[in-house]
């Protein structure tokens, strides 16, 4: 794979995921995002993206690539729940 073609899915993946709800927003009514969701959403994927890239880019060591990259999914994953549901308790909790 080249590092053109990784860079595509790297930035590819989180436009495919933000049209799961978009896709529900217009189909369901179960799904209630409002642009500010779509916004943050946006904003967390591709910061995510961009941060992945720019590890791929920069740190040669395939294992240190990869824990990282693993991190930085997991910050995002815990940023999210908090996001959604407060698990940490913060002001920025959701409901």
């Amino acid at each position: 794979m080249t590092q053109k073609q990784k860079t595509t899915f790297i930035y590819t993946a989180p436009a495919v995921l933000l049209c799961i709800p978009l896709i529900g927003n217009f189909t369901s009514k179960e799904f209630d995002w409002s642009v500010s969701d779509f916004g943050i959403a946006a904003v967390l994927l591709f910061g995510t993206a961009f941060l992945i890239d720019l590890i791929q880019r920069i740190i040669k060591d395939r294992t240190y690539k990869i824990l990282t990259s693993i991190a930085i999914v997991v910050l995002l994953m815990l940023t999210w729940a908090e996001l959604a549901v407060g698990i940490f308790g913060t002001q920025f909790a959701g409901n």
